[in-house]
């Protein structure tokens, strides 16, 4: 491996150039998959999302809510000081897509946000220095 240039990143630093460009392809393919697959339907008010929500029991401001939460999160996973801290996020959101799966709707589909919370957690520990430097620069600021 040959000497970090002042174009290499901390994190290509500490993992490699190879391993650094395959969890950066893994958060473009995560960010579109929120962005597109999961919360387009939920913003323009997709039937599939609608019916879903009103199975949960708190309607469009919640399908809104979180259409734009989650648009917010995929356009963050890949803006670098960011990307930690979506990550841990969507592991949230995960959690609470789980409970949500196992309570409404019977388990039916509960291994997605299971295997969505594992990814995103590789993906906050593999950024984890992307988060510490924006918790430093919140401090320095504040």
């Amino acid at each position: 491996m040959s000497a970090p240039t002042a174009a290499t990143t901390a994190t290509e630093t500490t993992l490699g150039r190879r391993p650094h460009l395959a969890v950066l392809t893994l958060q473009i393919v995560l960010a579109l998959f929120m962005g597109i697959a999961s919360a387009a339907p939920k913003l323009i008010g997709h039937s599939s999302a609608a019916e879903s929500f009103d199975k949960i029991g708190f309607g469009d401001w919640f399908m809104y809510l979180t259409g734009g939460l989650e648009l917010a999160g995929a356009i963050a996973l890949v803006i670098p000081i960011l990307s930690g801290l979506s990550a841990l996020a969507f592991m949230g959101l995960m959690i609470g897509a789980f409970i949500t799966q196992v309570t409404v709707f019977g388990g039916q589909h509960a291994i997605t946000p299971v295997i969505l919370f594992v990814v995103f957690g590789g993906i906050a520990w593999v950024r984890r220095n992307h988060t510490a430097e924006l918790v430093a620069l919140v401090r320095k600021r504040l």
